[in-house]
């Protein structure tokens, strides 16, 4: 699950992490201070990897898939849509977080699944144009 967050500190991230990531999973994060004291809250604990050490794995401790997700991301903003809004940005998350998740089936495959998503739903122009960050953002 992706989503935005107006600010990006340790306080909106773990509540975001928190409410995202159920138990027992163990949290991954690169060395960021705003990440430290997430692992209280999981019985599995919190590790991390020390970029500014040049540690970027150590077993099954890495976090090149949270990289890697975001990479195309970036590439898809800066490739494809060349710019994006902060009253869409979630939408984009999502777009991406379906390109991501399926990321190893075909393009068929995908563009099935993508169909089957939409059958039964709209998005009416009124939506479409509203404008309103609190359902953009969570609150924190």
């Amino acid at each position: 699950m992706t989503r935005p967050v107006k600010k990006v500190n340790a306080s909106a991230l773990k509540g975001v992490i928190r409410e995202i990531v159920a138990n027992p999973p163990r949290i991954i994060t690169d060395e960021w201070r705003a990440y430290q004291g997430i692992g209280q809250y999981y019985v599995s604990g919190h590790s991390t990897v020390n970029h500014s050490q040049g540690e970027y794995s150590r077993g099954n401790v890495h976090v090149n898939h949270a990289e890697s997700f975001f990479a195309l991301l970036k590439r898809g903003v800066h490739g494809i849509f060349h710019h994006v809004s902060v009253k869409h940005l979630g939408c984009y998350c999502h777009e991406f977080n379906f390109r991501w998740n399926r990321r190893k089936v075909t393009d068929g495959e995908r563009s099935r699944d993508a169909i089957c998503r939409i059958q039964g739903r709209r998005l009416p122009y009124a939506n479409l144009t509203a404008y309103s960050l609190s359902s953009i953002f969570r609150s924190d």
